[in-house]
């Protein structure tokens, strides 16, 4: 009941989201009771259809990763002060996100199972004149439980995945969990270095950090309150004056300098992503030297060739994640080369800071990108043409990854929004914000677009024998 109230009072955009994610719930949905339907209508031909089926993975991984993203930005399952207090904890709260997100897969599952059975011809008549009936397997009766079990995979993975992204952990470094999870003598919460004796407990104050002072004399209290002690005479203040002239101009704050986030360390996944690129790009140069012995085709006509052909592209793929924040956080550090002036320092400190953020759904982008390029590639000389199958699996795959990425912007934008109010609080015009935002935009696109280009021809290399 708690999700339900969460998803009907939330704002329209996280609604927006929500049914976009039903939508492309619905339409994985959809291609995997066609691959049902396939193997229905062949039942001599088990091969192309676990194909078939196996080619619905990609449309699933899209959806279950187009969901994380719209959980993680979703206001109303944010950790807050005092919901612990009403029983709404981390769990919780990572529960109610995994529970709305199996909501909306099943509002989807269920539209793409009436959209099946309305183009069977179960609900009334067979629409199109029943053209969509050839790989529906229309003339046989739909196994209900083989149905629900598919349909239940969209569900079940989506909101496993976000129970698994969501899950509480703990952020402190790894040295401090594990001095924690140790008492020390007397009852001492953790662990210190250096070992104490006993009587180091029974003197009053041993174990405290700082002093209590005197307000009369300025020393430590217990000391004498006259004389020349050095204790005395380092407590004594300092006195100050005001900076003048060019002095307090140079006081003054710099408002990007100090409000823009702090560049953090590089991701540790550039040069792995960049080895499994290259490995995938190998493995399908590796399948043009294969045997030409018929292959099985995909829905529209695609000719998959050799399997390490489709190893090569998932490898290219996985790649092109693991290095994709390594690669935004390469952009953020080549802006700020040089003399970087306000424009570039700010642009590139963000940059760096979203790059874990940003870089991985850029990554997917460019990966679904270059394969997207490199079947029209392969069409244009090909006689098969898109099916309806493949066309809905190529949009359906295109367009979560594009949202996936639009909604991990919107995530950094509010991530970033308390400096943001700073900056203009400080004087800031806002002119400035809006163009290190294109800024960094153009830095991305500069970067990833050709990387796009290349990896595409060198992937269309093997199909295009």
């Amino acid at each position: 009941m708690l999700a339900l109230r969460l998803t009907r009072g939330a704002h329209p955009a996280v609604q927006l989201r929500r049914l976009l994610v039903a939508v492309a719930s619905a339409g994985t949905g959809f291609l995997l009771l066609c691959a049902l339907g396939y193997a229905m209508s062949h039942p001599g031909n088990p091969g192309g259809s676990a194909l078939r089926l196996a080619w619905c993975l990609t449309p699933l991984a899209a959806t279950a990763h187009f969901a994380v993203a719209v959980a993680r930005t979703d206001p109303g399952t944010k950790p807050r002060s005092g919901l612990s207090a009403i029983g709404l904890g981390p769990f919780r709260l990572m529960a109610v996100s995994a529970t709305t997100t199996a909501l909306s897969c099943t509002l989807g599952s269920l539209l793409a199972l009436l959209v099946f059975l309305d183009l069977r011809g179960d609900l009334t008549g067979a629409p199109f004149d029943g053209a969509a009936s050839v790989f529906l397997a229309a003339d046989q009766p739909l196994p209900v439980p083989a149905a629900l079990t598919l349909l239940a995979l969209v569900p079940a993975t989506a909101s496993a995945a976000v129970a698994l992204v969501l899950l509480p952990r703990d952020a402190r470094p790894a040295a401090a969990r594990a001095v924690a999870r140790h008492y020390g003598r007397f009852g001492a919460y953790g662990r210190t270095v250096a070992r104490e004796t006993f009587g180091t407990y029974g003197r009053f104050g041993a174990r405290s950090r700082t002093r209590p002072t005197d307000s009369r004399t300025g020393g430590a209290a217990g000391e004498p309150k006259t004389g020349g002690t050095p204790h005395a005479r380092a407590s004594e203040p300092t006195p100050t004056t005001p900076p003048t002239g060019d002095d307090s101009a140079a006081a003054q704050p710099n408002p990007v300098a100090d409000h823009s986030p702090a560049p953090s360390t590089a991701p540790a996944g550039l040069p792995w992503g960049v080895s499994v690129l290259t490995a995938g790009l190998a493995v399908q140069a590796y399948a043009t030297r294969a045997s030409a012995t018929p292959a099985p085709r995909l829905p529209g006509g695609l000719a998959v060739g050799a399997p390490a052909v489709l190893l090569g592209w998932v490898l290219t793929t996985l790649g092109l994640a693991v290095a994709g924040p390594g690669l935004a956080h390469l952009c953020g550090r080549l802006l700020q080369a040089g003399r970087p002036g306000a424009l570039r320092l700010l642009s590139g400190r963000v940059l760096m800071e979203e790059a874990t953020r940003i870089g991985r759904p850029l990554g997917i982008v460019c990966a679904v990108a270059s394969g997207t390029y490199a079947m029209a590639a392969l069409y244009e000389t090909s006689t098969p043409v898109f099916g309806p199958l493949t066309t809905l699996g190529t949009l359906l795959v295109s367009g979560c990854t594009v949202a996936t990425l639009l909604t991990a912007a919107v995530e950094a934008k509010h991530a970033r929004a308390d400096t943001t109010a700073a900056l203009l609080r400080l004087g800031a015009p806002a002119t400035m914000l809006r163009s290190a935002a294109a800024l960094r935009v153009g830095a991305l696109l500069a970067l990833f677009v050709p990387l796009t280009l290349i990896v595409a021809e060198l992937a269309a290399l093997p199909l295009a024998r």
